[in-house]
């Protein structure tokens, strides 16, 4: 029985890989849509899962964020809907790996959080969004497909 498999806070987001190829690639899940967002590569998982954060309002940004061009889209005045119960969004898969990812905190321009490997009902906390991201390429080596004329900074 999975004991670290629960939700647990609002923001929580049930990750799904479905392939590993240069980049992740796959879907995610949060209590505020009933249908997954898509995510292509880390960046665009990144930047997907930092706009829910903003929309939500939690959690709150220790940090203001700086622009180089105005932002059309007003957060504070969106009032978002939760369609998605704990239960449903832990019944999805991904065909690779699935995570539930719980931030805690955005502080020092980062995440901060605790990240549940579910295949292996294994929970970590992380202090970044860069240590988060290499635990899950930890949890996924064994799936990566190598190219096979990558190149090296090995002397052959």
């Amino acid at each position: 029985m999975a004991t670290q498999c629960y939700l647990g806070i609002p923001n929580a987001v049930v990750l799904c890989i479905d392939s590993y190829k240069e980049n992740i690639a796959g879907r995610f899940y949060h209590h505020f849509n009933k249908d997954p967002e898509t995510y292509e590569s880390v960046l665009d998982l990144l930047m997907q899962m930092e706009d829910l954060y903003d929309r939500m309002r939690f959690p709150f940004p220790g940090n203001n964020e700086r622009h180089f061009i105005e932002r059309k889209e007003n957060y504070m005045s969106e009032e978002m809907t939760r369609v998605l119960e704990d239960n449903e969004m832990l019944q999805m898969h991904g065909d690779l790996g699935t995570f539930i990812i719980r931030v805690q905190h955005r502080q020092n321009s980062s995440w901060q959080g605790r990240i549940t490997w579910v295949e292996q009902d294994k929970t970590l906390y992380f202090r970044s969004v860069w240590e988060m991201m290499k635990l899950i390429e930890e949890a996924m080596a064994d799936y990566k497909e190598e190219e096979t004329e990558t190149p090296t900074w090995k002397e052959e």
